[in-house]
């Protein structure tokens, strides 16, 4: 029996592409909790403990971070500057992919030359698109 992620994150503001991604993993199993933030400033709380997260419930340090790049507010890009300023026990050992519609080849080529992302896919989020990730960066875990 293959381990599970103890935490997938997925940073995106649009509700039913989550509630897709959401029961993709749920169904695959290979995560014990998946997180759903609707937003830069939702994720940053929810990595520093902060805002709405503060009140003792409980979030787990995700493993995988699946990030948007488009949504109003504080966009991916937005998101990136801030969580790269974050103490190294925050984002310790974290694997952040972009999960785009975006079509653009310069966020394809700005992601890829990012330290912090490891990886770029285009949404619908799919099985083998997972199990792909889960294999090279958490073959322990396969």
């Amino acid at each position: 029996m293959k381990q599970k992620l103890m935490c997938i994150l997925f940073i995106d503001d649009d509700e039913p592409t989550n509630f897709l991604n959401k029961l993709l993993v749920e169904e695959l199993n290979c995560a014990h909790r998946v997180e759903v933030v609707t937003s830069g400033n939702e994720a940053l709380e929810y990595l520093t403990g902060t805002g709405s997260f503060s009140n003792g419930r409980e979030h787990p340090r995700p493993d995988l971070i699946f990030l948007d790049i488009n949504m109003p507010g504080m966009d991916g890009w937005e998101f990136l500057q801030h969580y790269e300023k974050l103490p190294p026990n925050q984002k310790a050992n974290i694997v952040m992919v972009m999960l785009t519609t975006s079509l653009n080849p310069d966020d394809e080529k700005a992601a890829r030359e990012n330290a912090e992302i490891a990886g770029f896919e285009n949404k619908p989020l799919e099985p083998q698109v997972i199990e792909k990730i889960l294999s090279r960066f958490f073959p322990e875990y396969c």
